[in-house]
């Protein structure tokens, strides 16, 4: 078996090697596509982390709020419903169904329709987890802010949210790489992220080893990349001789 990395400077129409790899005058190579797909990718992930790190960040502090039952459980629907239904069934539903019911969806790209399905679903997963980061600070946070006389809002914004954040820093590692791979999914709906220039490249090429592994090469920069910049925020953010102990700093 011989491995064919030229098929990469080749033009999309017909299938000439262009020099240099990337085209010119109109001409599209396969690298032109892939890069244009990365770009895509990045751009679906990145602002789908977004809407679900602020929808996540309002959900998962409702879900602690003291002596509000019914936003408390307002904010545990909201999680039930993204959390359990999968993110495909929830980007066609997004794709196929909403539009069909609400005129002003139909008129939306795809690309933001699927933004707004991988940030809800990913929401569901942040706010459990800010949530979670919220419950573990011992209680007597919440009661110095307290005492300190500051509103509910101020010690959540002065007190609890700044220390939760550093808890939850290792699984958000996590979603922000989740996001990444799970847009993938997006190829369902004809957004032309990796996935489906994989799927279509390998069909005009025959060469599936080559694009697969270009393509896994750029998730796994993707990934890296992430990781790098994370492990970056956790360290700067790294509070020295803070260890969190068991209490109930949202109840």
């Amino acid at each position: 078996m011989s491995w064919d990395w030229q098929v990469f400077c080749e033009d999309t129409i017909e299938r000439q090697t262009v020099q240099g790899c990337f085209g010119k005058g109109g001409d599209i190579t396969y690298l032109d596509w892939m890069l244009s797909a990365w770009g895509w990718t990045v751009s679906v992930s990145l602002l789908a982390l977004l809407l679900a790190l602020v929808i996540g960040i309002v959900i998962g502090t409702m879900r602690t709020l003291p002596d509000r039952p019914i936003v408390v459980r307002l904010g545990d629907a909201w999680v039930e419903l993204f959390r359990n239904i999968p993110l495909l069934v929830q980007i066609f539903l997004w794709y196929h169904v909403l539009p069909s019911m609400f005129n002003v969806l139909q008129g939306v790209p795809g690309f933001v329709l699927v933004v707004f399905a991988l940030g809800f679903f990913t929401s569901a997963r942040i706010a459990e987890q800010v949530r979670s980061g919220i419950q573990a600070l011992p209680r007597g946070q919440r009661y110095a802010g307290m005492a300190m006389g500051f509103t509910t809002f101020q010690y959540y914004r002065y007190v609890l949210l700044p220390m939760a954040f550093r808890i939850i820093i290792p699984p958000l590692t996590s979603e922000t790489m989740n996001i990444f791979k799970n847009s993938s999914v997006a190829f369902a709906v004809s957004v032309s992220e990796l996935t489906m220039f994989a799927m279509q490249a390998q069909e005009e090429t025959s060469r599936g080893i080559e694009v697969y592994l270009a393509v896994t090469g750029l998730y796994v920069i993707s990934a890296f990349a992430i990781n790098r910049i994370m492990a970056f925020i956790e360290k700067r953010a790294r509070i020295p001789g803070f260890v969190v102990a068991g209490g109930s700093g949202g109840h």
